[in-house]
């Protein structure tokens, strides 16, 4: 004989809060009516999908969890298993004072399952898989150079700390060919003080091959036809090469989901903060937002040093900054005209002409 479950929650919408580790879930339910239950399980969508449609059979079910090290995986799971899922930003969960006093998983999971029925939570955008796997790579690259960057200060610092000079040629032109190749040469005493130097010079050439590698990875990538002709057109702006063309594109995805130039420049970080109380007059802007996607901000930022010797108008225009303000904050503006550029050429597929200043 058929069984027909005891409760019918057809129409209903249940709400999961999940806060995410390695080794478990803490699980947290609210219905529409009250709060069901808060528990461990482990890390498995289809634990979580089974319990609710065996306790909350015919329902709509809604969970949402905090963007973090387990990336979107789990969005991805329980979305194929009909689950309405968001990813949140962890900053922009609502939070009681007794909360951040007090913190544990329990609470963090309740607190997300009663913002998500209250309608306080904002999802974040998540990217498609592929995509996702593309900008791997480039952060791949990313994290060579840091250490890369890495031994290089080391042995910059062995070099200062044993009193070897550096030849004047290379007192400017550090890590060129030669100059690797003039550090082989460093003589020590002893042995131990030649075999730490080598150390850290064979790791150094090794994440130099490594960056090179990647180089050529991702220039290969950027002649697929997802991104080939986006790559052509970003390359016709001053200061955007192949590499910088596919950090945009991988980190920032798609670009229509970014209604407005101010919606675009707030997500990487080139707007001003704000400390405002009162009357509108009383309104009180600070530097630049310490809220930022850091990577693109930088990479824009050194874009715009390129630009500003490169187009016109942003080179008049930077002049024109100079007379109140010093380069450092001039830079940020001229960043953020940049981004319009982008932000144009993205929306248009229209290569970006160089305006004549008369």
């Amino acid at each position: 004989m058929e069984k027909h479950p005891l409760f019918d929650y057809t129409g209903q919408h249940i709400y999961v809060g999940i806060d995410t580790h390695n080794n478990n879930w803490r699980t947290s339910i609210f219905t529409q009516d009250f709060e069901h239950k808060t528990f461990t399980q482990n890390p498995d969508p289809d634990i979580l999908v089974n319990y609710l449609q065996r306790n909350f059979p015919g329902a709509t079910y809604h969970a949402a969890y905090e963007a973090g090290y387990c990336g979107f995986w789990i969005h991805e799971a329980l979305t194929a298993r009909g689950i309405d899922c968001i990813v949140i930003n962890p900053a922009d969960v609502p939070t009681k004072d007794k909360e951040r006093r007090r913190k544990n998983n329990r609470i963090d999971a309740r607190k997300l399952a009663r913002s998500l029925k209250n309608g306080d939570l904002e999802p974040i955008y998540v990217p498609d898989r592929a995509s996702l796997e593309d900008r791997s790579l480039i952060r791949s690259r990313r994290n060579a150079i840091k250490d890369q960057t890495r031994y290089k200060n080391r042995l910059k610092a062995l070099i200062r700390f044993y009193g070897i000079k550096i030849p004047a040629p290379f007192e400017k032109r550090n890590w060129s060919g030669a100059f690797i190749k003039w550090l082989e040469q460093v003589a020590f005493q002893r042995p131990t003080g030649k075999q730490s130097f080598q150390f850290y010079l064979d790791e150094l050439k090794r994440f130099r091959h490594q960056v090179a590698e990647l180089n050529r990875h991702i220039r290969q990538l950027a002649q697929e036809d997802r991104y080939r002709d986006r790559v052509n057109y970003l390359k016709t702006i001053p200061g955007v090469g192949t590499i910088t063309a596919m950090i945009l594109l991988t980190e920032l995805v798609e670009i229509a989901r970014f209604k407005t130039a101010d919606q675009l420049a707030s997500y990487i970080g080139l707007i001003p903060g704000e400390h405002s109380s009162g009357n509108e007059d009383d309104e009180n802007f600070t530097d630049i937002t310490p809220r930022s996607h850091h990577y693109l901000r930088s990479i824009l930022i050194e874009c715009a040093w390129v630009a500003v010797r490169k187009d016109p108008a942003l080179a008049l225009c930077y002049t024109k900054l100079l007379y109140r303000m010093i380069s450092q904050k001039a830079i940020i503006r001229i960043a953020r005209k940049l981004l319009n550029r982008i932000r144009y050429v993205l929306k248009t597929n229209h290569e970006y002409v160089l305006a004549v200043v008369q």
